[in-house]
């Protein structure tokens, strides 16, 4: 992975290159060691971009469950989980009807949480103050990935480029 930080003000901005899966589970995992309750990740990008590595990384870390399986939250729009860290919340935006359906899928109980957001754009403002936004590119070749990372201060994302 290489990775180049811009600062502005005290909120951290940071472009990761992840050049195959291992450095996404990896980023992932870095990630997941940050989280407590209360944190959102909000990951934006196209299709195929990353997202769904990332998350199933991200839950699977944060379950201490290498194997555990991930369901896309796709049809259901929100996917709970019990991990070692609380409640986290998988949701994908993809198809939701408008921000207003979110208070029927768990929402304010889920702010609680950790959540893991896809789609995030569909939330309006919804979206919980200091979500960490990962916003997923295609790479240079056909299995690495950009991401570049704002919205938590400098120090939560020092030490995210190992």
């Amino acid at each position: 992975m290489l990775a180049g930080t811009r600062q502005s003000g005290h909120i951290g901005a940071m472009q990761i290159r992840l050049d195959d899966q291992l450095a996404t589970e990896t980023l992932a995992a870095l990630i997941a060691d940050r989280c407590a309750p209360g944190d959102c990740l909000a990951l934006s990008g196209g299709l195929g971009a990353g997202k769904s590595t990332f998350a199933r990384a991200f839950l699977r870390h944060l379950a201490q469950d290498p194997q555990m399986e991930v369901p896309s939250p796709s049809f259901a729009l929100v996917q709970p989980y019990e991990t070692p860290k609380g409640a986290v919340h998988h949701y994908d935006l993809w198809r939701l009807d408008g921000p207003d359906a979110l208070y029927e899928l768990a929402w304010d109980e889920a702010c609680e949480g950790i959540m893991l957001v896809e789609w995030p754009e569909r939330a309006g403002d919804l979206l919980p103050e200091g979500a960490l936004h990962l916003t997923f590119a295609p790479g240079d070749s056909e299995v690495s990935r950009l991401v570049e990372l704002t919205g938590w201060p400098e120090e939560r994302l020092a030490g995210l480029n190992p």
